[in-house]
């Protein structure tokens, strides 16, 4: 695991309202109820344990954690939350956000309001562009996606695609594509589901009855993604011969106990694994369990949120608490396997170092 060392002009910086407090207020909204709202917590939990490794450091500043609930996919609460906090409460940057829509909701009023915007997961790639006062720790969908589908066109011929309808499940689709066609591979078909409450054993039927080589799936990582997988395994689509792949957020590390075998097998590519050997990412696990129980996983949420909070406390360091806001990843091909009786994404191959966004670099 490796920490994002990201800076914003000269580095991040907060609002000019706190260029001498020696409390830095963040405005942190995250999903903790509605569609995926178990992620949510390990978003904050992530903060508060970086924050509290590094507190020494401060110099003597405080951090004070304002925490909200934009209750999943809901930009119109997301804008709420973002303009009562930074208006009302006079947070000096925001923080946080699971979902791509509710991100491109708060941009503007980072903008207006000059307050850094640091995105800790929510994956789109055209988020980052919306306003300048934005940084984001996490990844995006075509770092995962246009690489998957590189490595996937010299192991197959033909391909389908299953994503939800929203940013991420686009960008998503359009990279695999992209990568899949580019290398010789022919897609056989591509289908959008709703975000929500999708019939997933019409659209596996489907799916089924083309008899591509292989499906790649996004969906929001979690729940959602432990009902595509059983769902593919029910319909038999394996034993029809088609393999099963898609970016790391189908098999986050926390909900593999919930799939069971029926995850065995799926190819991702991500940036990310909780089983991963490397000292830096088994330092951040065991860090994890020794605050959060021995039978607590990090996952790439929490990966997301840690590196924005070291962002967050390398800004405050480097400023001494003087704030002025105008001042201011290698990706790996892993499989699920079992490891000691538990199942874990194991790295299998190195598919390249992907910090750079192929899509603002093809989209150029």
């Amino acid at each position: 695991m490796r920490i994002a060392k990201i800076a914003l002009a000269a580095a991040l910086v907060f609002s000019a309202a706190a260029a001498s407090a020696q409390t830095v207020k963040i405005g942190f909204i995250t999903s903790y109820s509605g569609l995926n709202g178990n992620l949510g917590p390990y978003m904050e939990r992530a903060v508060k344990l970086y924050l509290k490794q590094h507190e020494k450091e401060l110099g003597g500043v405080k951090v004070e954690l304002l925490t909200r609930d934009d209750t999943g996919p809901n930009p119109d609460k997301a804008r709420q939350l973002a303009q009562e906090l930074v208006v009302r409460d006079k947070v000096n940057l925001l923080a946080g956000v699971i979902f791509t829509p509710n991100a491109m909701a708060m941009a503007p009023i980072a903008t207006e309001a000059k307050v850094p915007f640091v995105i800790m997961n929510a994956g789109t790639s055209v988020i980052s562009t919306r306003s300048p006062y934005i940084v984001r720790s996490s990844f995006t969908l075509w770092q995962s996606s246009y690489p998957l589908g590189q490595w996937a066109s010299k192991k197959f011929k033909t391909a389908y695609t299953l994503v939800s309808d929203f940013g991420p499940g686009h960008d998503s689709e359009e990279a695999f594509i992209k990568g899949f066609t580019e290398g010789g591979g022919k897609m056989l078909g591509s289908v959008r589901v709703p975000l929500q409450n999708p019939d997933w054993a019409a659209y596996m039927q489907r799916v089924k009855d083309a008899k591509p080589d292989v499906l790649k799936v996004f969906i929001p990582a979690g729940k959602t993604a432990t009902a595509v997988m059983k769902n593919f395994s029910d319909l038999g689509l394996a034993q029809a011969g088609i393999k099963l792949i898609g970016p790391g957020d189908i098999t986050t590390d926390e909900e593999l106990p919930n799939m069971g075998d029926v995850a065995l097998g799926v190819l991702t590519v991500h940036h990310y694994s909780a089983a991963a050997t490397r000292p830096q990412n088994k330092a951040f696990v065991d860090a994890w369990k020794k605050e959060y129980g021995a039978n607590e996983t990090p996952n790439f949420v929490a990966v997301g949120a840690y590196d924005g909070a070291a962002i967050i406390v390398d800004a405050i360091k480097a400023l001494k608490g003087k704030l002025d806001p105008d001042k201011t990843m290698e990706e790996y091909l892993r499989e699920v396997k079992k490891v000691d009786g538990q199942l874990a994404n194991v790295e299998i191959e190195t598919v390249g170092t992907a910090v750079k966004d192929p899509w603002k670099q093809l989209k150029k």
